[in-house]
């Protein structure tokens, strides 16, 4: 198809749906409109690309691709949608890494939140890509809502900072991350990363273009963060900033035993810094390796040496457990010989309070930018395998500390026991007061809470079908058992779960919706509103469990 093709092609999409009379408070100007719909490509590549997310289990072909080449541009394709008598979908989407459809939008327009990356905007002009303050204590960096993590990393380290808090993969967008919570190992002490941010920019389901922080337009900025693209798309983000060390004593501690695994990493993250010298880690996550993953999976791994499988795979067989349990942890610190040595001796004193496995203590020196980084190596490992692009039936949740021993006797001795997943499976503990209840994010009601993600491949065509019915196992589970869980980068298929999954804070979220987004064109593929062009009443968004899409 031609250019001019495919310009004619969007504009009958878009101008087959104009309304006829002039009295339409929505309505752009012509010249407005013609600007908009040149933006949007039908192109089948682009609509096809746009078609499917990281997940690789949901499809949904929109009718155009919108390449903005400003935050102005997104609030007019907004308002053009509005003046429709059925607005269009609208589906921000930046790297794509939803796993069941969140960033997609069958039948309407996906905004390819990349296309702003070579444009400066006003909030930046004057600055390159990033506007920065390093004054320490205090210091935070404006960066759009399309820019990738691991940018910003190397942005911010040439003035020696660097954000507090980063999900363990980098190569995804700090709107898409913001909009979900983003976390990582740095969270039981910092909080989220929807925690660490003093401002935002926001394009409204009304077409607006909104400045938010907790002092001004306050209920945006918190419905914002977390919020799951369901009140408008984020476009800037002020990140609080702290100094950045430059090397990473990275740690990996095998236990086979649940209690101790979770005992020591609850006193890892009850360590706090005092006078900004912490006596713990600056990271604590944690993963599980079932027993048939270590004894007949492939062995190879982007930490462990051969000869460390093989004591991993023996410990495993010498002890009978269904999984060995690896606490994942890291001390920062400069590179100077006096701090290097300091850090070494930090590093033997917290080893003696814990209770791993003797022997069993395995320590990597690294550079920061390798160790925040080692996901990105990983992904492109397994892309040269072919092994990145296949299904990943991801299921994530929060588990409350309470019933976390109940889970994995249920789960990884029960339902998973003797299975052989491709993908890792996370589990580690986070500081609930570190969270703020303010925003829309749902989590248990204790004071710690675990991250469980089951972050695994469907590599072989009858994969994805088991997975997903372990995956329903598991939920059952939970249910049945009573565990108070919440989804994390969640997915509901009624009405009814959306309102269980938020709990006490679903009449806010329904009513923040009205007021930003009150034809619910904004983010479909979540599946919690109406399709976009109904109006939301509150009985709408009251019991209704028919109003999911």
């Amino acid at each position: 198809m031609t250019a001019r093709a495919a310009y004619l092609a969007s504009f009958l999409i878009v101008t087959s749906f104009l309304p006829t009379s002039s009295s339409h408070s929505h309505v752009p100007a012509v010249t407005d409109a013609l600007d908009i719909v040149s933006k949007i490509s039908t192109e089948h590549d682009a609509t096809i690309k746009a078609s499917m997310d990281f997940g690789h289990i949901v499809r949904a072909i929109p009718s155009g691709v919108f390449h903005p080449t400003s935050p102005s541009d997104i609030a007019a394709l907004i308002r053009l949608s509005l003046s429709q008598p059925k607005p269009f979908a609208v589906a921000p989407r930046g790297r794509g890494h939803s796993a069941r459809g969140q960033a997609l939008a069958v039948g309407g327009v996906v905004v390819d939140m990349r296309s702003l990356h070579d444009h400066d905007h006003d909030h930046r002009a004057g600055h390159g890509r990033y506007r920065m303050n390093n004054a320490v204590p205090g210091a935070w960096v404006d960066v759009g809502g399309e820019q990738l993590w691991i940018d910003v990393l190397h942005a911010t380290l040439e003035h020696d900072l660097a954000p507090r808090v980063w999900t363990d993969y980098l190569h995804i967008t700090v709107g898409g991350t913001l909009s979900n919570g983003g976390i990582g190992g740095q969270a039981f002490r910092h909080g989220p990363q929807i925690s660490n941010v003093h401002e935002l920019d926001v394009v409204t389901g009304t077409g607006e273009m909104v400045s938010c922080s907790p002092g001004k337009n306050s209920d945006l900025f918190y419905a914002a963060l977390g919020g799951l693209g369901q009140f408008g798309v984020i476009t800037r983000a002020r990140i609080a900033l702290e100094p950045a060390p430059r090397r990473v004593l990275w740690v990996r501690l095998a236990y086979s035993d649940v209690r101790s695994f979770t005992s020591d990493q609850e006193l890892l993250i009850s360590k706090r810094p005092a006078g900004g010298c912490g006596s713990g880690f600056d990271y604590v996550e944690g993963q599980v390796q079932l027993n048939r993953t270590l004894t007949e999976g492939r062995r190879s791994s982007s930490f462990f040496s051969a000869p460390e499988l093989d004591q991993l795979a023996r410990l495993a067989v010498a002890t009978g457990s269904a999984a060995i349990y690896y606490i994942e942890g890291a001390m920062y610190y400069d590179d100077d010989t006096t701090t290097a040595s300091s850090v070494n001796q930090k590093l033997e004193t917290l080893l003696e309070e814990l209770s791993f496995v003797p022997g069993l203590a395995f320590v990597r020196d690294v550079s920061y930018v390798d160790f925040l980084d080692r996901v990105g190596r990983d992904e492109q490992k397994l892309r040269s395998a072919g092994v990145w692009d296949v299904p990943h039936p991801w299921l994530n949740i929060f588990v409350p500390r309470s019933r976390i021993l109940d889970f994995d006797a249920g789960v990884f001795k029960g339902i998973l026991k003797g299975t052989r997943p491709v993908g890792l499976i996370l589990m580690y503990p986070m500081n609930k007061d570190r969270w703020d209840d303010r925003m829309t994010t749902a989590t248990p009601d204790e004071d710690v809470f675990y991250a469980v993600g089951l972050l695994r491949s469907a590599v072989a065509a009858a994969d994805l079908e088991q997975l997903e019915r372990e995956n329903a196992a598991v939920l059952e589970f939970c249910h049945r058992e009573g565990i108070g869980y919440r989804q994390y980068l969640p997915s509901h298929a009624s009405l009814d779960g959306w309102r269980r999954h938020f709990g006490e804070k679903w009449s806010r979220f329904a009513a923040l919706k009205r007021k930003y987004d009150p034809r619910a064109i904004l983010t479909p593929g979540q599946g919690i509103f109406f399709s976009a062009g109904h109006d939301l009443t509150d009985q709408q968004t009251g019991s209704d469990s028919r109003n999911v899409l």
